[in-house]
């Protein structure tokens, strides 16, 4: 409680000088000195905002339960000393610079360190206000890493009616973490929706999330970086393949939550959310301009929502248009009681999951001031339909701040000034909706997946390097036929059939480093000059998988540094990094999941037969994906598992090269790397 509600603060550093911190969390100290001690300290004594200081906190009779270090860093280390010397548990760190050593001794001590390079924190449940700026109370949770965006955010929140409930700034998360003042979140009961800023992702924010979600409290997070440098540094395709961002997608579908790119785009989807997310993507659209109302059906489809075609039409205006969008052409204008019987059809019809108003309401009464009072009315009657069945209903206004604009945010009703704010939220919002089919479907699975990757932990192969080592590892996946050869007259002596390939053993990227031939009927020559230009060695002699009507993929697994084992799957062969057409996933996944992620892949309609070719195998390219991303996530020696290509048709999925990395993996001492699907030593 000490972040949420302590009994008694001190603010180090108060300050009449509006110009200072030092004066914003003093004031905002005050605010709740009805609930607890509030003490100011200044080293100039004197008064504070009209209050009493001291000059230090052993002057104060009993040890406050949380400091505010509202001073420059370099006075911290003796505030801390003597704030740790009378007892205190509790630090919020303002200022950036703060000594690693001071943080040191704030721990060993016991006490907890909100920050340091924070903006503070707010409460609205218990009237703590230790922050900089201002903050309208409501519902909406935030935890933010950048105090600033933070600030912006609840600025949106406020702008939007919705407010905040608590609002944590983490800083540099030297103690208190992100996933800590989430998962008080979980227990707030003025909290109904967070928003999420992170740059960085420490452990257990995936499982933080989803106990929020778990609760009835959706999760919009807004983070930064698509790790371009990362991926040039890549060992393998998989991970030149995944930005952070794809990382962080697969980890917010996995918790149900949802990204968003911007602190405006946050507030929006929080502000739809908090009246409950649409149970599907089917959307109506009213307005009393056939211009608006198409325009907004046009965007409702980009966003990814359906505009059907209504039936249960009886009960609309008469001269109102019977499609969808709905046309009040005038209607509204004529009797602004219209509007709501508008909506009313649509809500209690059935047809759709969500309602769009968009156009001149919310207008009337600023233009019109004997019309406010209808209008309002009006406004009331829209929240009620929305509460009353269950069926969002979201607002583009061309009015901002207007009487029955306030009567539909305070009524849940969100309002946006563009349509494309309006749209974009909502298509967010209906994706809730199938996020939580996939829980529930995971969760189903989590009892056999886990056994399934109990065994393979069980059955570990040892890592070793090598192509036909690692063939080894992964048992599960069907190779062609293969056998090692060091001279000619191992080759001579082979009981394969042709055409085949020759590889060379141990490298990585065999086509880039001339260790692969392909199409051999004779393989004695190849390997000769081979064998000239890399040196003597291991080679591989393979039968070539001529099947037809096969599809190339890749599928990868790797650990992410953030958020543990993830697996892919993509387009493959050697133009992989070109097409960049993938989906990822944390891993481990389940077939059921496996499936999806090839579905959702632009290329999978290669996969289901087109021009007459017969569907591939997909069933058992899910099973292959699922038990590569078990197998990583059981085996905490390996970085990075990777088939590419992987060739997928009718008749099955057989793997043409794979390669595995070790999770210490020394650095490169040449250009030629070690090719391994076991270990590569790359």
């Amino acid at each position: 409680m000490i972040f949420s509600d302590p009994a008694s603060v001190a603010v180090v550093g108060a300050s009449d000088d509006p110009a200072k911190w030092g004066h914003w969390l003093a004031r905002g100290a005050l605010v709740g000195h009805d609930r607890r001690a509030v003490h100011l300290v200044n080293r100039g004594g004197g008064a504070v905002l009209g209050r009493p200081t001291v000059r230090s906190l052993s002057e104060l009779d009993e040890a406050p339960e949380l400091v505010v270090l509202a001073v420059p860093a370099a006075h911290v280390p003796a505030v801390v000393d003597e704030a740790l010397a009378v007892g205190v548990r509790g630090f919020v760190g303002i200022p950036s610079g703060i000594d690693d050593r001071v943080i040191g001794r704030i721990r060993e001590s016991g006490a907890r360190l909100l920050g340091p390079n924070c903006l503070g924190v707010f409460d609205a449940a218990t009237s703590l206000h230790l922050a900089w700026g201002e903050f309208q109370a409501g519902s909406l949770g935030v935890v933010s890493q950048s105090g600033q965006v933070g600030l912006e955010i609840a600025g949106f929140a406020a702008a939007s009616g919705i407010g905040i409930s608590r609002f944590v700034s983490v800083g540099n998360q030297a103690d208190v973490t992100a996933t800590e003042a989430l998962l008080d979140l979980v227990s707030h009961d003025l909290t109904t929706v967070v928003g999420v800023y992170l740059e960085s992702f420490g452990p257990g924010i995936v499982a933080a999330m989803s106990a929020l979600r778990a609760a009835g409290k959706p999760v919009v997070l807004l983070t930064v970086g698509s790790s371009v440098a990362a991926r040039e540094a890549a060992l393998t395709h998989t991970g030149a393949l995944t930005s952070s961002l794809d990382v962080v997608d697969a980890a917010c579908r996995r918790a149900c939550a949802r990204r968003v790119s911007t602190p405006a785009a946050l507030v929006d989807l929080a502000a739809v959310l908090t009246s409950g997310a649409p149970r599907g993507v089917r959307v109506g659209v009213i307005s009393d301009s056939g211009g608006q109302g198409a325009i907004a059906a046009d965007l409702a489809v980009t966003a990814g929502l359906v505009v059907p075609t209504l039936t249960a039409v009886d009960g609309l205006p008469e001269g109102a248009s019977r499609r969808n969008p709905v046309d009040l052409a005038g209607a509204g204008e004529r009797d602004l009681v219209n509007y709501a019987r508008a909506v009313e059809v649509l809500v209690r019809g059935g047809e759709v999951d969500s309602v769009v108003l968009s156009g001149y309401f919310g207008s009337y009464g600023e233009d019109t001031p004997s019309l406010a009072s209808a209008e309002v009315g009006v406004a009331e009657r829209i929240c009620a339909l929305a509460g009353e069945t269950g069926v969002p209903v979201v607002v583009h206004s061309m009015r901002e701040g207007s009487a029955a604009v306030r009567v539909l945010r305070a009524g849940g009703v969100p309002v946006q000034h563009t349509i494309e704010r309006v749209v974009a939220a909502l298509g967010d919002a209906a994706r809730f909706g199938v996020l939580e089919q996939r829980s529930v479907r995971k969760a189903d699975h989590a009892g056999h997946q886990a056994g399934r990757a109990a065994r393979r932990a069980d059955q570990a192969v040892p890592c070793r390097p090598g192509y036909l080592a690692a063939r080894d590892l992964l048992s599960f996946v069907d190779f062609p036929r293969a056998h090692a050869v060091t001279t000619a007259a191992d080759i001579e002596a082979t009981e394969l059939r042709p055409p085949f390939a020759l590889k060379a053993d141990w490298l990585a990227h065999k086509s880039e480093h001339g260790g692969v031939e392909l199409d051999l009927t004779d393989p004695v020559p190849a390997f000769e000059k081979m064998r000239a230009r890399l040196g003597p060695g291991t080679y591989v002699l393979e039968e070539m998988d001529s099947r037809r009507n096969t599809v190339e993929l890749i599928i990868g697994a790797r650990r992410d540094h953030s958020f543990g084992p993830v697996v892919l799957v993509g387009v493959g062969g050697i133009h992989a990094e070109l097409v960049r057409d993938t989906t990822v996933e944390l891993a481990p996944v389940t077939p059921a999941t496996a499936r999806e992620m090839v579905e959702r892949l632009t290329s999978a309609p290669l996969l289901s037969g087109r021009r007459g070719e017969p569907e591939a195998d997909v069933a058992q390219l899910a099973d292959v994906i699922a038990e590569m991303s078990e197998t990583l996530a059981a085996r905490p020696d390996l970085q990075e598992i990777e088939l590419n290509p992987v060739r997928v048709g009718p008749d099955g999925v057989i793997a043409v090269d794979a390669l595995v990395i070790p999770a210490r993996v020394p650095e490169p001492q040449q250009d030629v790397l070690l090719r391994s699907r076991d270990c590569a030593a790359r």
